[in-house]
């Protein structure tokens, strides 16, 4: 059973329709066996907020470069402060690390990514944010579900209602779990009989090291490295989809990004290359599977196992990502898509999102135009495509 509204036009019927919504929620939290006081004490505080439908509307305007994407979230600030914590938490990750097998980078690294190190876990307040999303169309079954599991958190003495704060869709704590995944995962590591994402770090570390524990961390692997392309490397085998084993690459010339030989371990490892030929290349084992279970963005899990080797003490990247590689609206990707289906290259639907068929078009395209076939949406791609390259500021 769920509810939802379309957005009525007059604020009156909004209202009326949000309130019986949340009649209808407050009736099923009891028949999931929500206690009373919980029931009234959140839903007599629980307020429509249109702000979280907003950010939940809003599309991203722009495709963002890796080197963009990467540059904002590794720095030497963030490195610096996470080589202190690491220190100085030394003793409690060495523990979740022993219990988990999540060396302890990873998992500063992951707490540096959610929250720059519990610096700001989000000002929304979760039981009206989930509220919020319950009762819009869009995705109500799925934010019903957490909406109930945010009130067995509450019902369970983890935090008070008044407390549970975090970001517009529900993400909580040091390391911004879902509901859903705090009644799964989240453990009470402090032994004060809470378990508590906010105010332990205990508890937020060995949640997030048991969440990846339950996920198939390998603590006998890391999460892939930087290598070296020789410079007639084939492109057409790179993408997470296509992995291979390490003899494999070795055999097609890959290094690490140091020039010495590729490991002989028995591991299979994926090409990732986010900037095309001219950036850093990845090679990527299951432990990057699993960090993008925790994200799905391979921008993201390149970041967090670079920032956790940065952390244990390695340096930045032997090669820097290009910095033209230009900021693209979706209807620039509609138009490029488009012009690519129009030559004969399959981009798929053209849907504004430039995935893996968009990156197998231009790959197919640019081998047979004399180009290296690496995929990659540079500006000699779009030139081609007479795409214009507005480049947007940036105003996030």
């Amino acid at each position: 059973m769920f509810c939802a509204l379309a957005l009525p036009a007059t604020a009156d019927v909004q209202e009326r329709a949000f309130d019986q919504c949340l009649s209808d929620l407050k009736a099923q939290a009891g028949e999931q066996g929500i206690s009373a006081d919980t029931r009234h004490t959140v839903f007599g505080d629980i307020r429509q907020l249109d702000r979280v439908i907003e950010l939940d509307r809003r599309q991203p305007e722009f495709t963002t470069p890796f080197s963009e994407y990467f540059g904002r979230r590794i720095t030497d600030s963030k490195v610096e402060k996470g080589r202190e914590l690491l220190a100085e938490h030394r003793g409690l990750l060495q523990r979740v690390e022993r219990e988990t097998g999540v060396p302890a980078p990873y998992l500063v690294a992951f707490w540096g990514m959610e929250t720059h190190f519990g610096s700001y876990f989000g000002k929304m307040p979760v039981p009206s944010a989930l509220a919020t999303l319950a009762c819009d169309r869009r995705r109500a079954n799925y934010f019903t579900g957490e909406l109930m599991a945010a009130l067995k958190i509450i019902d369970e003495g983890a935090i008070a209602p008044s407390e549970m704060e975090g970001s517009w869709a529900g993400a909580m704590g040091h390391v911004q779990f879902m509901p859903s995944v705090f009644l799964k995962h989240a453990v009470d590591a402090d032994g004060d009989g809470r378990r508590d994402l906010w105010h332990s770090l205990p508890d937020a570390m060995m949640s997030a090291g048991h969440f990846l524990a339950a996920m198939g961390w390998d603590g006998d692997y890391r999460w892939g490295r930087e290598v070296r392309l020789p410079t007639d490397f084939d492109y057409s085998v790179a993408g997470l989809d296509k992995p291979r084993p390490l003899s494999f690459w070795r055999n097609q010339g890959v290094r690490t990004a140091f020039d010495t030989p590729l490991p002989r371990a028995e591991i299979k490892a994926s090409l990732l290359v986010p900037s095309g030929h001219r950036g850093p290349a990845f090679l990527v084992y299951d432990n990057f599977h699993v960090i993008m279970g925790w994200n799905q963005s391979e921008y993201y899990a390149l970041s967090v196992g670079h920032l956790a080797d940065r952390i244990a003490g390695a340096g930045r990247l032997q090669q820097t990502p290009p910095d033209d590689s230009p900021r693209l609206s979706r209807d620039q990707v509609v138009t490029l898509q488009t012009r690519l289906n129009e030559r004969g290259y399959d981009a798929g639907e053209p849907d504004g999102i430039p995935g893996p068929a968009t990156r197998g078009a231009v790959r197919a395209w640019q081998k047979d135009h004399g180009h290296i076939a690496d995929g990659h949406l540079s500006p000699t791609v779009l030139d081609a495509f007479n795409i214009a390259l507005n480049r947007a500021e940036d105003d996030a």
